[in-house]
């Protein structure tokens, strides 16, 4: 990592439970060096108590950042320690998930109410590693939802040093929504997050929520530090393909759809070779020919034949193989 970690903090892709696991990190490494990556959220129980290794990652993931999910300044400070030791490049603590399991363990959006506990949190942590710990967070829960409400919970929390923030664009609500549409029904107010910065130009402040193209990207680069792109980066990932391009300034050709499948034929082979299943990795590269002709197909013959057992990387040739020859002219 020869940058800062601040320079990459330009364009990141967003912490989502499921879909942002190690296979899929890799994969948009590939198409960027620059992107700073996030984990799916963690919970301190899980790394603590869990059976499976919670902290596992490919090297070549670097800048990687742990969201971790909890709300015990104990817990969350020996997983830090842990995961500074793994070699992680920040830990962000989650305090924008919504959901009924994430609010019954007493972390998640629901802290937003209690920024003095997110403070103590942010500190423990602080106190034992020296990798940055930033937050990611909306802009208020509930009724609770005054600007005051941010600005006295962004206050106390950057009290502690912390100086990097993830805004969720939209307020969240603990009750009557699910997280997807915790996701979409809330409004956005991208104003909000730019007054955000103006009333605090000394922190580094980045916009999520909503964000699907270059251009929006260039609009909020102009009033904010750094963009956090979610669904679309997943759906659509070979946007990444040109994140490096457009919004870092490196001169370099852009991949082609093909040569990024290519690029990952060895890493599968690999994980084959460990035991592992095909569909793991494939389930994240549906969307990479998504809007071209024959992207369909793609996608098709990736979720029809990626999951039977022994599916190999024969499957993920003859999908390419099935994209090439369709007909430009066929959507």
């Amino acid at each position: 990592m020869p940058q800062p970690l601040h320079h990459y903090r330009r364009f990141s892709i967003a912490p989502m439970l499921e879909w942002t696991d190690r296979h899929y990190r890799y994969f948009a490494r590939l198409m960027s060096s620059q992107t700073l990556l996030y984990t799916e959220m963690v919970t301190t129980g899980a790394i603590l108590f869990g059976k499976g290794d919670y902290l596992e990652y490919n090297t070549e993931e670097h800048p990687l950042a742990l969201q971790l999910g909890g709300s015990d300044p104990q817990a969350l400070a020996q997983c830090a320690k842990l995961a500074a030791e793994r070699g992680y490049d920040e830990i962000n603590l989650n305090v924008g998930c919504p959901s009924d399991r994430v609010q019954n363990g007493r972390f998640g959006a629901c802290l937003m109410a209690e920024p003095q506990l997110v403070a103590d949190c942010v500190k423990a942590m602080q106190d034992v590693v020296d990798i940055p710990v930033t937050v990611k967070t909306r802009i208020g829960i509930d009724e609770q939802d005054s600007y005051p409400f941010l600005t006295d919970f962004i206050d106390t929390v950057s009290a502690t040093g912390c100086n990097t923030f993830i805004i969720h664009a939209r307020k969240a609500w603990l009750n009557g929504l699910s997280p997807k549409e915790n996701r979409e029904i809330p409004p956005l107010d991208y104003p909000r997050v730019y007054q955000l910065k103006q009333d605090f130009p000394q922190l580094n402040i980045s916009v999520n929520g909503g964000i699907k193209s270059f251009e929006e990207m260039a609009t909020h680069l102009e009033q904010l530090d750094g963009v956090m792109v979610g669904r679309e980066a997943y759906q659509n990932p070979y946007l990444l393909a040109e994140v490096d391009q457009r919004l870092y300034g490196i001169d370099k050709p852009t991949l082609t759809r093909d040569e990024v499948v290519d690029l990952m034929l060895p890493y599968i082979e690999r994980h084959l070779q460990q035991g592992g299943r095909l569909n793991h990795i494939t389930r994240h590269m549906t969307g990479l020919y998504q809007g071209i002709a024959g992207g369909r197909r793609w996608r098709r013959y990736l979720s029809e034949n990626a999951h039977k057992a022994d599916a190999g990387i024969e499957v993920v040739l003859a999908a390419r193989d099935s994209v090439s020859s369709f007909p430009p002219s066929v959507g």
